[in-house]
């Protein structure tokens, strides 16, 4: 149990804060297989070009990418499988209401283990930016970097 605790497995989705205005974000669990669990714990995961939707009902995250394990047999993981998100029906029901609303969807955020060891998935409710937004806040970040220097000189 206290190996578990010392890992630390922080996978993040850096396009996605760039490319979208985050509204809301959600915790969810995440139904995995043995194999991908364990390519979890080693980092071996991707969160890029991912995107969640709603098939009858349940919340999929769609396209996320978790390596194949190194020494799993004939029974591995497909690298690209969607995988169910679990959310309580009170989360479900606004995230889908939130994201009929044109322009609004639903994206990854964040993968990480909590304290008993459980694959956890922050997902965000999210709007996206245009390309003027973009812009701005690529300048915001360059201000920043700047100022950073010239306190540290």
């Amino acid at each position: 149990m206290a190996s578990r605790k010392s890992q630390s497995v922080n996978i993040k989705n850096k396009k996605a804060t760039f490319d979208y205005e985050l509204i809301d974000t959600y915790t969810a669990g995440i139904v995995l297989t043995g194999t991908e669990i364990k390519s979890i714990r080693q980092s071996k995961a991707s969160l890029a070009d991912s995107w969640c939707t709603f098939i009858n009902g349940e919340l999929w995250v769609r396209n996320m990418h978790i390596a194949e394990y190194f020494y799993g047999s004939y029974n591995n993981h497909s690298a690209k499988r969607d995988r169910k998100l679990l959310l309580t029906g009170k989360e479900l029901r606004k995230l889908v209401q939130d994201s009929k609303t044109p322009g609004f969807t639903i994206v990854p955020i964040r993968m990480f283990i909590n304290e008993k060891g459980l694959a956890k998935l922050v997902i965000a409710l999210a709007k996206g930016k245009h390309q003027y937004d973009k812009r701005q806040s690529i300048k915001e970040n360059e201000d920043k970097r700047e100022i950073a220097r010239a306190l540290m000189n």
